[in-house]
């Protein structure tokens, strides 16, 4: 599960909603929701967005770097 996914997750059972519940919210499938919160499918920001308004919370994007403190490869800064 990516960090997204397991957010996703635990907002959604903190409302105790189902995933086709938030699925109808945010203006998605239940299968989409499925894919997203087991790791299988990483999100758009936009499709973030809308999940986090349906659960009623706010999205908030973090940059980290690598323990080293160097960026990953491919990054552009």
């Amino acid at each position: 599960m990516n960090d997204a996914g397991g957010v996703v997750k635990a907002w959604r059972i903190r409302r105790g909603i189902s995933q086709a519940q938030l699925a109808k919210l945010a203006g998605t499938g239940q299968a989409a929701i499925s894919r997203i919160e087991s790791g299988r499918d990483l999100p758009t920001l936009v499709l973030l967005s809308r999940i986090a308004a349906a659960l009623d919370c706010r999205l908030t994007v973090d940059f980290t770097s690598d323990p080293d403190g160097a960026p990953r490869p491919g990054a552009r800064v």
